[in-house]
């Protein structure tokens, strides 16, 4: 009976070992299965490099040359002299003859303004007007303008007009600066020392710089404290 009960022993025995053994086999096989599924997704995961696609349209118009600025024509013709071109090829016929043409000897007397004509505008002491220069002057800096402290707490604004001649180096002559109209005397000395020590691009006639007889206004304005 002690034999039997060993015997009996043993088998059970060798039964779970056989279980265990399976059950172990099965979870490293998932194991070894998990690990190989990982591996392949990495080895063939996108590695080419994604390029943006954005398109960049470019307006045409924006590209075109601005068109060419043409000359300044004068609408009233300064005192000078028309300039005679020589034809580069000679005409083989007769050119057809305008009768109503108007011929002035005098406008080829070489003196003068190149483009002008005999019976034009005289600057009055070599100072042209404002109104017949192709380029007026403009203001390239100035010196801090002084608000007279009086007029600034009282809370008063002001405007200048002052006429004065530009030389043809761009500066103002003092003794040619003249008051035209202020809203206040107080504001006249300060609009006088801004303009005289003022520098100016200097007014141009044919490409050439004259002296200009220039109007400028002065503003005096508050901006709050």
């Amino acid at each position: 009976m002690f034999d039997t009960l060993i015997e009996s022993n043993r088998t059970r025995n060798n039964k779970r070992a056989a279980s265990v053994g399976l059950i172990s086999i099965v979870i490293h096989t998932a194991v070894i299965a998990g690990a190989v599924v990982a591996t392949w997704n990495i080895g063939h995961s996108d590695t080419r490099v994604k390029a943006d696609t954005t398109m960049v349209f470019l307006d045409q118009q924006q590209q075109q040359k601005p068109p060419e600025q043409q000359p300044v024509q004068l609408d009233v013709p300064l005192r000078g002299f028309q300039t005679v071109v020589a034809p580069s090829e000679i005409p083989t016929d007769i050119p057809p003859i305008n009768l109503q043409e108007h011929f002035d000897p005098k406008d080829y007397s070489g003196s003068g303004v190149e483009g002008g004509v005999a019976d034009g505008v005289v600057p009055a002491n070599g100072v042209y007007a404002e109104a017949i220069v192709e380029e007026k002057p403009e203001i390239l800096s100035h010196p801090p303008l002084q608000y007279p402290e009086l007029l600034r707490t009282a809370g008063m604004q002001g405007r200048v007009v002052i006429e004065a001649i530009v030389d043809t180096s761009g500066r103002v002559i003092p003794s040619s600066v003249r008051i035209v109209s202020s809203t206040h005397p107080g504001f006249e000395q300060p609009a006088k020392q801004l303009i005289t020590k003022a520098l100016f691009r200097p007014g141009r006639v044919h490409g050439r710089a004259v002296s200009v007889l220039l109007s400028v206004p002065v503003e005096f304005t508050l901006h709050g404290p």
